[in-house]
């Protein structure tokens, strides 16, 4: 039986019918879930987190590499499936709730793992709030290798300034190492989404790759200048209340940065030398 007709055969027999409104489409090439495996690097040594595992296609393969494997899934359909699928295997355990609810930081405390990973084929509909969670919250991640809509994964791993960019971009680069390790054509699934799908690794950083003394301010300055992308950044951050027309201009034309730029064409250093310029006049 491959994995095509497997998929078919358990949601037969629990009664399951792919989510909409979770966003919930099922992986059935074995190819493509060994290669997202092996590029996450998974080994004994770490517990990987897999959030949305749905009927455990990915689940399966991870448990045979991993530590331990703690999945996290909202709905409560694929428990009693899951729950069954995995029963013999000493290193699973399955949450049932909302990912952005959980309190990561104490689920790994309460685990002694050398690494922790973060494994997953994400709903493509929140797929920006959970990697900003797992960035955010500062956890102590190795790497966050996850499935996404291909458009996002192009924006995800794009350079700043890069013609993708949008304000994630930044949050990414500050945070990590972005890689497309795999494209995943729409047909590798069941139901068959409307889009291609990509495979993004994210390796953390050790410490973020500018410093800046005031971090919220940093980000609320690139979140302002993305409100009014077609706006130049002068107009995009005034408008916003992050500053005077007059004050940004002195502080562009300070540190040579051309004062008609946009905000997609800005580094991430350059980001980071506004912010402390505006942090010293505040």
């Amino acid at each position: 039986m491959n994995l095509e007709q497997e998929t078919k055969f358990i949601m037969k027999k629990y009664n399951i019918t792919a989510n909409k409104g979770y966003g919930q489409n099922f992986l059935i090439d074995e190819t493509i879930i060994q290669e997202i495996v092996s590029k996450a690097d998974v080994s004994k040594d770490d517990l990987i987190i897999e959030i949305g595992p749905g009927l455990g296609s990915l689940t399966s393969a991870l448990l045979e590499k991993a530590g331990k494997v703690i999945c996290i899934e909202l709905d409560k359909k694929m428990i009693n499936l899951l729950n069954d699928r995995f029963s013999l295997y000493n290193n699973f355990e399955l949450i049932n709730d909302d990912i952005l609810k959980v309190d990561l930081q104490e689920l790994i405390n309460n685990n002694h793992f050398k690494d922790v990973k973060v494994v997953a084929n994400l709903p493509y509909y929140i797929t920006t709030p959970i990697i900003m969670k797992l960035l955010e919250e500062k956890l102590n991640l190795k790497s966050i290798t996850v499935m996404v809509q291909k458009e996002v994964a192009l924006r995800l791993a794009e350079k700043p300034g890069g013609k993708e960019t949008g304000s994630i971009t930044y949050s990414i680069n500050y945070y990590t190492n972005p890689e497309i390790i795999l494209n995943v054509p729409k047909e590798s699934f069941i139901p068959s989404p409307k889009v291609d799908s990509a495979v993004l690794k994210l390796e953390i950083l050790n410490k973020p790759k500018v410093n800046v003394a005031d971090e919220k301010l940093f980000f609320k300055i690139i979140k302002a200048s993305f409100l009014q992308k077609r706006k130049t950044l002068i107009n995009s951050l005034s408008n916003s209340g992050i500053a005077s027309k007059e004050a940004l201009e002195k502080i562009l034309n300070e540190l040579n940065i051309d004062i008609k730029i946009r905000a997609e064409e800005l580094s991430l250093e350059n980001f980071a030398d506004i912010t402390e310029y505006l942090s010293s006049i505040h």
